[in-house]
């Protein structure tokens, strides 16, 4: 969407409710289009752009089913929402199914609409936004964030991939060490070689040094043929040696080697093999701990060492929980459009996370699979998320919000009777109100 401000459209056949929904969208900053005609409405589908849509289900001869099918047909990138009637919900749900993002029941107040719009337009804002970065980062699997420390070690990792420096990337399990791995290959000169992952931590140390550096045939019980190791096979290319802290220390000191010397033999072996590797290692461990507790090599920690990437938590970056929240709900929606409930978000973003992105994808596979319906609410999330909610979700009190309305409709009212019918109020309510808020 090009324009500054966010564009809505707004499709009722009653001209109050459209002056109401006019004040509301205006009051939130909105670029407000209205029709009462739906075959006006039909006309401005086809010539503009609009981010969000509020139109009424009951009208003709053009109803709000029609205009929806058109809007997704003809703009799929608007979020729709049907204004129902209470004897109309199943419809306004069948509605959901064809696309729209959910429905608004009459009769609403102002404030009702307005905390229902904001979570609308984070909602439109937060899917758009992932659709973006998804484009933007797919061919290098670069991470889904807002966050300004993760962009500030995105940036870093993507200006030493160029170099030939070795890259230790710190951080607890799930913050996506090897996703910075794999942008640091990907973004090198060596991004047409292999990749080649090993986790240091999965194997005992008899299999690991086989795995790492290979073996001839003979070399032990089992070793029925010769085999190259992960060293080999990513020559030219970047090996990705997660949990390096497991390393026993002489693995450790065959792994200097290597760095030093780019040399190595397979086990069993005298003859001494080259190899060109970029080596990217991970940890969620304290290396200098580790050092002086005689458990790791200093020597083999500075070689490691040349640049070095801290990944935050999940708990220490709250404006990524929403993103990729959505993120997964996408990923694990098998094409259908899922939604999340206000109260169900505010426990997501205070959730402390220890298990970090892979414990959010985790809880986002879990809520689809037991949907049955396209509402993900708090009730889907585990216990421990459940309890974690305390705090408001929106900072403006209902009076301010309700001052706020108040005062613009005095402003646009033609006299106080005008503006105590938009508000849906008897005039000594208004007169009370006005004393109240001192307008």
């Amino acid at each position: 969407m090009t324009s500054e401000k966010p564009k809505v459209l707004l499709v009722d056949d009653e001209a109050h409710i459209l002056k109401t929904m006019g004040i509301c969208f205006e009051d939130l900053n909105f670029a407000v289009s209205k029709c009462q005609d739906p075959q006006e409405a039909m006309n401005l589908v086809h010539r503009d752009r609009f981010d969000l849509a509020f139109v009424d289900l009951k009208m003709s001869p053009i109803d709000g089913m029609q205009i929806l099918e058109e809007i997704v047909r003809h703009s799929p990138d608007t979020t729709v929402i049907i204004i129902t009637a209470h004897g109309s919900v199943e419809s306004a749900v069948e509605a959901i199914k064809k696309g729209a993002y959910h429905y608004l029941q009459k009769p609403f107040d102002y404030v009702e609409l307005q905390l229902f719009a904001a979570r609308v337009l984070e909602y439109h804002n937060l899917k758009h936004e992932v659709k973006s970065l998804r484009e933007r980062f797919a061919s290098t699997n670069q991470i889904l964030t807002r966050n300004p420390k993760m962009l500030e070690m995105i940036d870093l990792a993507e200006r030493i991939a160029e170099t030939s420096l070795n890259v230790l990337i710190e951080g607890e399990s799930g913050t996506g060490k090897e996703l910075f791995a794999n942008l640091i290959h990907q973004k090198s000169d060596r991004a047409a070689k292999p990749f080649i992952k090993i986790n240091c931590a999965a194997l005992p140390e008899n299999l690991l040094e086989s795995e790492l550096f290979g073996h001839v045939k003979g070399a032990f019980t089992g070793a029925i043929k010769d085999r190259k190791g992960r060293f080999e096979l990513a020559d030219g290319g970047t090996i990705f040696l997660d949990e390096i802290s497991e390393l026993s220390l002489p693995l450790q000191a065959k792994l200097l080697r290597v760095l030093q010397q780019k040399e190595f033999e397979r086990v069993g072996e005298s003859a001494t093999r080259k190899v060109d590797v970029r080596i990217v290692a991970a940890t969620n461990s304290n290396l200098e701990e580790s050092i002086k507790a005689g458990m790791f090599r200093e020597d083999l920690f500075y070689r490691l060492n040349a640049v070095r990437l801290k990944l935050p938590p999940l708990r220490q970056r709250p404006e990524d929980v929403s993103l990729l929240s959505h993120h997964f709900l996408d990923k694990f929606s098998g094409g259908k459009n899922y939604e999340m409930s206000a109260d169900a978000m505010k426990a997501l973003r205070q959730y402390p996370w220890y298990g970090n992105v892979r414990e959010l994808e985790n809880v986002m596979e879990r809520a689809v699979a037991l949907a049955d319906r396209n509402l993900i609410g708090l009730q889907l999330l585990p216990e421990e998320i459940r309890s974690s909610t305390d705090a408001p979700e929106y900072p403006l009190s209902l009076e301010e919000m309700e001052k706020r309305h108040i005062e613009k409709v005095l402003q646009l009212a033609a006299d106080l009777g005008e503006a105590a019918r938009i508000l849906d109020i008897d005039p000594a309510t208004l007169w009370r109100k006005r004393k109240k808020y001192d307008l």
